[in-house]
């Protein structure tokens, strides 16, 4: 048995050997995609994408329209139509949480009226109960050091619990939808713990969430050991949950819940799917990139006011010399958006002043400073079909550690966000979508006889 499990994770010569032949023959020359006019990652060079959809849930704005010319222009998101700078400032203005909120918007199209949001945070909060038993035998047991994957695998064993998992019709999917919206921070908290104590010999705690809290309040609740928080970490994570919500449903997480969708499965799998796509590093794991780069910057800058030796860094950092040799800087530039990113705008604000409360105010200068050198530095030396500004990843890491939140737990936390945007856009193609998602590939191999295996070479 113990060699069958090493086998899992051993790469041998034969593997390393095929590997190479797969990777010799599956090569395709970035020439022809110009030559057949494929738009690589289905956007051309200025960020507008082709069109696979129509939705009604979120909008993404970064150009206008003149003369048939797109004009680049200041960032902006909407949720069903809302600004989400002006649903923000109302919330906030009001002094509450407004997760909620935009999640009954998302889902229903409309801003809730005080009556209606009451009784939907109740009908949530009595949707947040795992099954007897499910602590311990599914996120206790052989517990994942990766937590996506913990949070992927306690949403496939959902299913077994749900005896109408294969249901499509709208209120089960929405029943489902509700009960993973009101799960998430739960499954994604308790992974964590339950890591630290097997994996690290840490203590484990498990503590149940609150019904009064909010969802921002229940996820300081539950991961601190003494509960503590201060309203205004609660609300910066609030804020950082609202504007993670949706982006429309081209993104990759958002769109494979969609694509997903259209074959007809169950939501478990469909959500699953959007989990796996939004652990990779170049969508939901970005912010740990950013975090981890400033990290390296802390360690390598010697004057953070020296705007030379900073410029230095990051231009080292586009020639491959610096951090990880990628050529990138994370948290600079975004598929869409050109002169801005809504999201970083309003989360820069609270950003400060938490780094206030926390005394880490040099550390944000630097942030400050590097947001506004990386796009001159990329300018200089790069040709760009665009302009390039700072991405709500850029603060997020940041603000992820002010509030003491493991690294292990920064996509989670996006997840628990984003959930809201994937269950209102899959019931939405539930909705007005009769076809599968099947976009075409163009084939650039030509067409060979079939040869025995004496001729073979």
């Amino acid at each position: 048995m113990a060699a069958s499990t090493n086998n899992y994770s051993k790469i041998n010569d034969d593997i390393i050997k095929l590997s190479k032949k797969a990777q010799d023959t599956l090569v395709i020359d970035p020439s022809l995609y110009t030559k057949f006019e494929v738009k690589r990652g289905l956007r051309d060079i200025s960020g507008k994408g082709v069109l696979a959809g129509l939705t009604k849930i979120a909008e993404v704005k970064a150009y206008t329209i003149d003369d048939g010319e797109m004009i680049p222009c200041e960032g902006q998101l909407f949720y069903h139509g809302y600004d989400i700078e002006e649903i923000v400032k109302g919330f906030v203005g009001e002094r509450r949480h407004g997760f909620g909120e935009v999640t009954y918007l998302l889902l229903f199209g409309e801003l809730p009226t005080k009556q209606e949001l009451l009784d939907f945070n109740k009908l949530l909060a009595n949707y947040n109960h795992l099954p007897s038993g499910f602590t311990r035998d599914v996120i206790l047991k052989a517990p994942s050091k990766d937590m996506m994957n913990s949070l992927a695998r306690s949403v496939l064993t959902l299913y077994s619990y749900d005896d109408r998992a294969d249901d499509v019709s709208i209120p089960n999917v929405l029943r489902q939808s509700l009960q993973l919206i009101s799960l998430f921070p739960r499954l994604a908290v308790y992974g964590y713990n339950a890591a630290r104590h097997f994996h690290y010999n840490e203590s484990l705690f498990i503590h149940a969430p609150q019904q009064n809290l909010s969802t921002a309040e229940n996820i300081l609740h539950m991961l601190r050991p003494d509960h503590y928080f201060t309203a205004l970490e609660a609300e910066v994570l609030d804020i950082a949950l609202v504007v993670h919500a949706d982006h429309g449903g081209g993104n990759n997480s958002t769109f494979s819940t969609r694509v997903i969708t259209s074959s007809g499965t169950d939501t478990y799998s469909a959500i699953a799917a959007a989990i796996g796509s939004l652990k990779g590093p170049k969508h939901g794991g970005a912010n740990i990139k950013v975090s981890q780069m400033f990290d390296d910057i802390k360690q390598k800058i010697k004057n953070w006011d020296d705007t030379k030796e900073i410029e230095q860094y990051l231009a080292d950092l586009l020639d491959k010399k610096g951090f990880d040799q990628s050529g990138l800087i994370y948290g600079m530039g975004h598929a869409v958006y050109s002169l801005s990113d809504p999201r970083a705008k309003i989360f820069k604000s609270y950003v400060e002043a938490l780094s206030k409360e926390k005394g880490l105010e040099e550390e944000f200068h630097l942030y400050s400073k590097i947001e506004k050198l990386a796009p001159e530095v990329i300018g200089h030396k790069r040709k760009t079909y665009k302009g390039v500004s700072a991405n709500v990843d850029f603060y997020s890491g940041f603000v992820y550690k002010m509030l003491n939140l493991p690294p292990e737990l920064f996509t989670p936390i996006f997840a628990i966000a984003r959930i809201s945007g994937w269950c209102a856009h899959r019931i939405e193609e539930l909705i007005v979508s009769g076809k599968i998602t099947r976009p075409a590939y163009k084939n650039v191999v030509p067409h060979r006889k079939y040869i025995g295996f004496d001729e073979r070479v």
